[in-house]
């Protein structure tokens, strides 16, 4: 039985450190912005790309060198990477399997995707003296695109509502869009 269920042995994750903080590098380069420290934990081990001690190995040794900073920016710490990082990971990104690069990047770009659309969606349930009002509100640069209150009966239908519209807003929007422009029919 293989010690790490997450890691799937038959794919080439890093087994040495190099591999670890070349991929770490490879990462940070291209997304070209910080990553606070549990969010490149998340993505670096969340799926099992690479072994958690391994990681932390290479992240120690990168902050040693200088190829990683830790720099704190209004009260968060985050990491970036050096113009030695960076340069590395352009010259060396070829010692890493694609397909092992393919899946941080696209691991971290989910991640980023998530709390972009948990910090443009708000959602809440306030109690009524019938049942629930779910509302809902999704912004985008500042602007307020969508408000949305619904009535649920009772508690458990809110929670259920509330997951639903929080889960995919883009698509809650997209959706209610096409119902109010009636989708290029006349409604009358």
């Amino acid at each position: 039985m293989f010690a790490y269920p997450d890691i799937n042995p038959e794919v080439f994750n890093p087994k040495e450190v190099y591999e670890a903080k070349l991929l770490i590098a490879y990462f940070l380069n291209q997304i070209k912005r910080p990553c606070t420290p549990s969010q490149l934990l998340e993505i670096a081990t969340g799926e099992g790309i690479i072994d958690y001690f391994l990681y932390t190995q290479a992240v120690k040794e990168m902050l040693d060198s200088g190829t990683l900073i830790c720099e704190e920016k209004e009260g968060v710490e985050q990491y970036i990477l050096s113009k030695a990082g960076a340069d590395g990971a352009e010259s060396f990104k070829n010692l890493v399997p694609r397909s092992v690069r393919d899946r941080i990047l696209a691991c971290g770009l989910r991640l980023f995707a998530k709390l972009k659309n948990e910090s443009s969606v708000k959602a809440g349930i306030e109690e009524c003296k019938e049942g629930c009002m779910v509302k809902c509100s999704v912004e985008d640069n500042g602007i307020e695109l969508m408000e949305l209150k619904l009535f649920a009966p009772d508690r458990e239908q809110a929670e259920h509502i509330k997951k639903r519209m929080t889960a995919d807003t883009a698509e809650l929007y997209s959706r209610i869009m096409d119902y109010a422009l009636c989708a290029g029919e006349d409604p009358l």
